[in-house]
């Protein structure tokens, strides 16, 4: 349902090279009952899919490495981020497009899932929301090596890292992607490992 204090005037794309990027005019009624047009920028890139597998008798999870440009260009000296594995949504169910990035970057081939949540990452600018999955894992489930598409310029490191030691990666400012601090947090609140 349409938020009938919200009025969309204009949209205008800005730029529509990798993604989308929406300049939006809008009237919005504030809390006083007056009316104000605003401006914002919006990024669309799509809907998307995360997961954290984990193996409950090793007490390891499966994690991703990979350059990332925007962290580069804000402080990261070398671009490279560890990461749950995760993808865009390209339309398909958010289980089935979980499950075949799962075997493209990681190299498992994983058959259930289980969803914990969705959240919005970035709000106030991106207008994504990531469907967040959890799931066990077996050595015999490596199908592959993984390490993304070379079609789509991946270049993907897998790391099994101990439970343990990814806490403390987060503690150290070796973990810095937000979906997953959000992951490994739940696998520790719900003490799932």
């Amino acid at each position: 349902m349409q938020n009938p204090k919200i009025k969309i005037k204009s949209t205008e794309i800005l730029s529509d090279n990798w993604y989308t990027l929406k300049k939006v005019t809008f009237s919005i009624e504030k809390k006083d009952g007056n009316k104000e047009i605003q401006s914002r920028e919006a990024y669309d890139r799509g809907n998307g899919a995360v997961i954290l597998l984990y193996n409950t008798i090793q007490k390891t999870i499966i994690l991703t490495r990979q350059f990332r440009l925007p962290t580069y260009i804000n402080g990261n000296d070398d671009g490279m981020l560890i990461e749950a594995c995760a993808g865009l949504l390209d339309n398909d169910h958010p289980e089935e497009c979980i499950k075949r990035e799962t075997e493209e970057e990681t190299g498992y081939k994983i058959s259930e899932v289980q969803k914990i949540f969705e959240a919005y990452m970035s709000p106030g600018s991106v207008t994504e929301i990531l469907h967040f999955f959890i799931a066990e894992y077996s050595n015999e489930m490596k199908v592959a090596n993984g390490g993304g598409l070379e079609e789509e310029g991946e270049n993907i490191e897998v790391l099994e890292l101990s439970f343990e030691e990814a806490l403390r990666l987060i503690d150290k400012g070796g973990i810095k992607d937000a979906k997953t601090i959000m992951l490994i947090q739940y696998l520790r609140l719900k003490n799932i490992l």
